[in-house]
């Protein structure tokens, strides 16, 4: 009732080729991008925080909440008062707590 040929289930050799040669270069890209981004530097944490720029939320007097990188933190002055609306630098991260310092207004 139904005749095959054989011939339409073989696969060319070349083609065997190009499927091997695809799968060694994507090996090969994976595993160059893999060890890449292990040895890079870590460019998010807490680690990060200090040295940058927060803006005060709430009263500070010395506690109070500060907003940096769209998120909320609990923060403590170093000395004085902030209002909101003003800008601290962060000066030291223990835990989820930021110690702050008021930044210096230019003249």
């Amino acid at each position: 009732m139904f005749q095959f040929d054989p011939a339409w289930f073989r696969i060319d050799s070349w083609f065997n080729i190009l499927i091997i040669i695809g799968i060694i270069a994507f090996l090969a890209a994976s595993i160059y991008y893999g060890i890449r981004a292990h040895r890079g530097q870590v460019l998010a944490g807490r680690e990060e925080l200090i040295g940058k720029t927060a803006e005060v939320l709430t009263d500070m007097g010395p506690k109070g909440e500060v907003f940096i990188e769209g998120e909320r933190w609990t923060a403590v002055l170093d000395g004085g008062r902030a209002q909101p609306g003003e800008e601290v630098i962060i000066t030291k991260v223990d835990g989820l707590k930021l110690w702050v310092s008021k930044k210096e207004q230019r003249r």
